[in-house]
């Protein structure tokens, strides 16, 4: 008996390294492979050169010129360095715990940190979206208090996919002089970022999520924010965040950033062809499926549905073999997804969700093919 492959349809969660990333890091293994942070040596100086020249290519491709670049392992010490960093610097300068804002629906690496600080004495509200995923501008407005100084609002869904107004956002923190952080670690590649030296004060990138390899991130700073550092040791990236960089990583990470800067217009197409024919064949052959989070306002390669009326448990254990996708985050360790939970699924709903997310090597057989077997999974089930 030959088994199949299952199809991938969880890009979201992360990506293969691409070939031309892959090639890209290979010197750096074994052949230029000395501490970029050393340099009392030429090998040393040339590793730091290197380092220096990725950061500036970054800087290009994504029209960089008032942020400063901070290399970290990955969106979630982004999150936690920013958040925690700058909360606690906050403090020590101003000996108050201020407040903070937030979604009940942004990634568990921003609602972690965040109840940290809320024990450590500072005040944190969450703000319930509507029922599109969406914050409701006004309700956001009607959060903010005198003492609010930390805004932390992610560009774009990891779960539901949808995009939040974050201009319009990030001009109400402006106007109040409150810093604005966003963690767009499912964004490159997918929206238009030559406005990132604006949308928000500090921005999370990741790399494995775009086709780069996993253990290296990005946090993006207005040069004048200054933050409370969460590794000690020898004051690499300006002090912020101390450790031997990986430039093998780092190499990739950018090269992964050229890439997906330069196909971003000829990827969003195919996402957008592939994605359209899935709903269409989804809903045309089931009944009971509810689309969760605005589909105007959404992430082209995202996809997430309620199946209405089966056991959530039982649709993915239908899927496992065929079918690699999710009913939430990554990171959500199996639990109903908190995302859904706010838009106001129940549990038996929110379990019986699927995220599927369309990927640089999906084809549109493999979409024909999804159709028919996740309708095939819920007609049994029923």
């Amino acid at each position: 008996m030959m088994l199949t492959t299952p199809i991938l349809l969880d890009y979201q969660s992360s990506t293969p390294c691409l070939e031309d990333v892959v090639n890209s890091m290979s010197p750096y293994w074994s052949q230029i492979f000395s501490n970029p942070s050393s340099k009392s040596n030429l090998a040393g100086i040339n590793a730091s050169a290197i380092l220096e020249v990725s950061r500036e290519k970054i800087k290009e491709y994504l029209f960089l010129q008032k942020k400063k670049l901070i290399f970290t392992s990955g969106a979630t010490e982004s999150n936690n360095l920013a958040l925690l960093g700058f909360a606690r610097n906050y403090y020590k300068e101003t000996e108050k715990y201020g407040h903070i804002i937030t979604l009940k629906t942004e990634h568990k690496a921003v609602l972690e940190p965040l109840d940290q600080l809320r024990k450590e004495g500072f005040d944190v509200t969450e703000i319930r979206p509507e029922k599109d995923g969406l914050i409701s501008k006004e309700k956001f407005i009607s959060c903010i208090r005198e003492d609010t100084f930390l805004v932390s609002i992610m560009m774009a869904n990891n779960e539901i996919g949808v995009i939040q107004p974050l201009q319009e956002i990030s001009e109400i923190c402006r106007l109040r002089e409150i810093t604005l952080h966003s963690d767009c670690a499912q964004c490159l590649g997918f929206l238009e970022l030559d406005k990132l030296d604006s949308i928000a004060n500090m921005i999370t990138i990741s790399s494995h999520k775009i086709y780069g390899p996993k253990g290296v991130g990005l946090l993006l700073i207005d040069r004048e924010i200054e933050l409370q550092p969460l590794i000690l040791g020898g004051g690499q990236e300006f002090g912020l965040r101390s450790g031997t960089l990986p430039l093998p990583l780092i190499v990739g990470f950018t090269k992964a950033i050229e890439i997906a800067v330069l196909n971003q217009k000829k990827n969003i197409q195919k996402f957008l062809f592939q994605r359209n024919i899935l709903l269409k064949g989804l809903l045309v052959n089931n009944s009971g499926l509810e689309i969760n989070g605005s589909m105007k306002e959404r992430l082209p390669h995202n996809l997430n549905l309620t199946v209405l009326d089966v056991n959530g448990s039982k649709l993915h254990k239908s899927l496992k073999s065929k079918i690699i996708c999710s009913s939430g985050s990554a990171c959500s360790n199996g639990e109903p997804s908190h995302v859904l939970l706010a838009l106001g699924r129940s549990f038996k709903e929110a379990e019986a969700s699927l995220r599927l997310s369309i990927g640089l090597m999906t084809t549109t057989e493999d979409i024909e093919k999804s159709i028919q077997i996740i309708t095939d999974s819920i007609k049994s089930i029923r």
